[in-house]
Parts: structure tokens; C-alpha cells; sequence
């Protein structure tokens, strides 16, 4: 088949252990051999970021920026144990955070859907899309142990000396104490991108929080939300019969049990994060959860897979033994990525090219042909290939 002609390019992110071998793997096989696009790259394995004082991460978010198109392999976020086994020269943070400030985005994970997979929930039969405002709250926060007979204060202080303080706690024995923040704009652009996607997704969104507790906190959430909704979103979203509401969390909780999914779920950076993987779990797998992050406007779009970097299928791959690893999500990571330059620009053979690997990938799956994590989620008697095997298959649908 001709090659597909890609006017723009496309930041490439490369990233670190066995999703960075799955990475060249993809694009070897399944995308440089039908398009003619230009790669914009990026080496963020933890040895180069260490290598670039983590420059090299700045530099891939500002591209992302300019180039509106995305798309990231799995990274090592340093812990102490990593430090010492690359001889880092610091911990350095996460990649993912670094751009997400950047873009000023909104994570958005969504499960792919396989019908020959089991799902923990099995009546979820529609996507339930967690979106996580990952900004402050106790990923920022600063904690602080007391003693005996002390008092914990809350303080704050403007730039001409103005301050408020607010009593917390008196101790009666040693303890601790927590404080975290947000900022306005963040929580405004978080609702921009929400409504943003749930209009292109075309499903309902839903935002929890807990205002009936943090007053203030939790309550600005809502006023935010409410406020941008009426202004702006109200009337598109009455257009396509869609719906906005607010509920507690707990309310919510309870709700998207009961409920077969198809609706977009806003959450606060720490829900978000819990409730991404508790929903990941309850489709099936994190190795079939993508990962969009979307700038407020839409315009701006970063894909990768949900998973990390799969270390122990890397030591395996590192002494010649042949692994099963599952590569859709990142393979899906590559097609959003595709389809939103084609929507950018327009192009419809690159859109339907996108959606031709997604449907083989979900196909071939469904088929019973799989790699093992989700052929040990199918039964004893579910067989499994391996990683090249796999390749191999997704490559001959393509060609036919």
C-alpha cells in the first residue's frame, strides 16, 4: 500500500526499559512502513534525562506545544532505589508532571474494551473516563510532625504583609499535620478541558468532589465548574442532549457501580489517581487503559499507554528470553495520537488508518490471540503468543 502523507509532524517521546523496546517496535512495524511522517524526537530514558539535567524533558514539552501532537512511551520515575542503580545524579520528578505543566493539561484515561476479556464489573459496558486534575493537592502538600501541647496554624500572607491565620488543632499528644493548596486558574482550566472532551467524546460529565466537608476547598471546584458551564458549555451541551451535573463523591462512587459507563468522571488529583486504576482493574487491565493529556482548548493533545515501564519483562528481554508483552496500549497510545493530527489537519486517510489499527488490535484480541498477562485474565485454557508473534499478526491485517 502507498504510504499516507503527513503533512506535520509529530513529537516522538521515547522512554525507558521494556515499553521503550515495545516503542521501536511499533513504529518499525506498524507505522513508519505506511506513513510518510516526520518524527520530531525525544529521548527521555532516564539516562538522558540524568545526562541533560532533565533539560531534555522541558525541551519535549515545549515541542508538544508547538507541534500540538504528542505521543510518549512509558519513563522511570526515580526512586531511591533507581538513583543508585543508574547513578543518577538526583532524584529527578516526573516526566509526565513536567509536560502536564506545560500544557496546563487535564490526564484523561479511558479503558479499550475487549469483549473476550472478563471484566471485574461486567456490566460496564461503556467507557467510564476518569479525568484528574493532576495539580497540588497532597501531590504538592507539606506535612509536619507536632508534639505535646502545641498548636498547628494556618497561614497565609499576601505581598504587602496582609495575612490570615486560622487555628487548627491544639495537641494533646504528639502527632501530625497536613497542608495543601490549589490555584484558580488551574481548577478553571481543568473544567475547560473536561467540557472540552466530554463534547468530543459526546458523553456526559460529572464532577465530585466532598463540599459538603471542605466548604471552601471542594466548593470552589463547583463554583468553577458551575461558572464555566453556564458561560460557555451550557447551550452546546444542551445541543447534544448532554448532561452536567455535580455530585458527591461518595454519591459517585455508588453511581458508577451501578451505572454501565459511557461518561466522562472529573477528579480531584487524588481521586483521580485511585479511581483511574480502580477503574482500569474493573474493565479488565492497566496493560488496556490509554492515556490522553489535553490542553483546555482541545487543541493540544499527549497520548501515552497507562502502564510503566514493565522492568521485569526488561531483565527477561535483557538475557535473550523471548516475553508475551502486551503492547496495545501503546499501540493505542500511537493511534489517538495519529487520529488527532489527522482531525488538526484534516486528513482522512490518516484518520482512517488510525482507526483500521485500533479495530485489527481489538479484532485480533477478541480472536483469542493475545499475550499472556490477559490470556491468565481469560482462563487456563486461553492460549497466548508472544510479543513478536503478536507484532506479526497485527502486521499481516494491516497488509490485507
Amino acid at each position: 500500500m502507498p504510504k499516507i502523507f503527513i503533512q506535520k509532524p509529530i513529537v516522538d517521546i521515547n522512554g525507558d526499559e521494556m515499553a521503550r523496546v515495545l516503542w521501536d517496535k511499533i513504529k518499525e512495524d506498524l507505522i513508519l512502513p505506511y506513513l510518510d511522517l516526520k518524527l520530531i524526537e525525544y529521548d527521555l530514558s532516564i539516562i538522558n534525562r540524568d545526562k541533560t539535567n532533565d533539560m531534555v524533558t522541558k525541551e519535549a514539552g515545549e515541542s508538544i506545544k508547538k507541534n500540538f501532537v504528542g505521543v510518549k512511551c512509558a519513563t522511570i520515575t526515580p526512586d531511591d532505589k533507581r538513583v543508585k542503580e543508574y547513578s543518577l545524579k538526583k532524584k529527578y520528578p516526573s516526566p509526565n508532571g513536567t509536560i502536564r505543566n506545560i500544557l496546563k493539561g487535564t490526564i484523561f484515561r479511558e479503558p479499550i474494551i475487549i469483549k473476550r476479556i472478563p471484566k471485574i464489573v461486567n456490566h460496564w459496558n461503556a467507557p467510564v473516563v476518569i479525568a484528574r486534575h493532576a495539580f497540588g493537592d497532597i501531590y504538592k502538600s507539606k506535612e509536619i510532625f507536632t508534639k505535646k501541647k502545641s498548636r498547628l496554624v494556618l497561614y497565609s500572607e499576601n505581598d504587602k504583609g496582609r495575612h490570615d491565620e486560622i487555628e487548627i488543632h491544639k495537641f494533646e499528644s504528639d502527632g501530625v499535620g497536613l497542608a495543601y493548596f490549589n490555584e484558580f486558574d488551574s481548577i478553571r482550566d481543568f473544567a475547560i478541558s473536561c467540557f472540552n472532551f466530554a463534547l468530543k467524546r459526546n458523553f456526559p460529565l460529572y464532577l465530585s468532589t466532598k463540599n459538603t466537608i471542605l466548604q471552601k476547598y471542594d466548593e470552589a471546584f463547583k463554583n468553577i465548574f458551575d461558572d464555566e458551564f453556564n458561560k460557555n458549555f451550557k447551550n452546546q451541551f444542551e445541543k447534544q442532549k448532554l448532561n452536567y451535573q455535580h455530585r458527591l463523591i461518595d454519591d459517585m462512587v455508588a453511581c458508577m457501580m451501578k451505572w454501565s459507563g459511557g461518561f466522562v468522571w472529573a477528579c480531584k488529583n487524588y481521586d483521580g489517581d485511585v479511581m483511574s486504576d480502580l477503574v482500569a482493574q474493573g474493565f479488565g487491565s492497566l496493560g488496556l487503559m490509554s492515556s490522553v493529556l489535553q490542553s483546555p482548548d482541545g487543541k493540544i493533545l499527549k497520548t501515552e499507554a497507562a502502564h510503566g515501564t514493565i522492568t521485569s519483562h526488561f531483565r527477561q528481554h535483557q538475557k535473550k528470553i523471548e516475553t508475551s508483552t502486551n503492547p496495545i496500549a501503546s499501540i493505542f497510545a500511537w493511534t489517538r495520537a495519529l487520529s488527532h493530527r489527522a482531525f488538526l489537519d484534516s486528513n482522512r486517510k490518516l484518520s482512517e488508518f488510525s482507526e483500521k489499527i485500533e479495530k485489527i488490535c481489538i479484532s485480533i484480541l477478541n480472536s483469542g490471540q493475545m499475550t499472556k498477562d490477559l490470556a491468565l485474565m481469560c482462563g487456563p485454557d486461553q492460549s497466548w503468543v508472544t510479543t513478536n508473534e503478536l507484532f506479526k499478526i497485527i502486521k499481516s491485517k494491516i497488509i490485507n
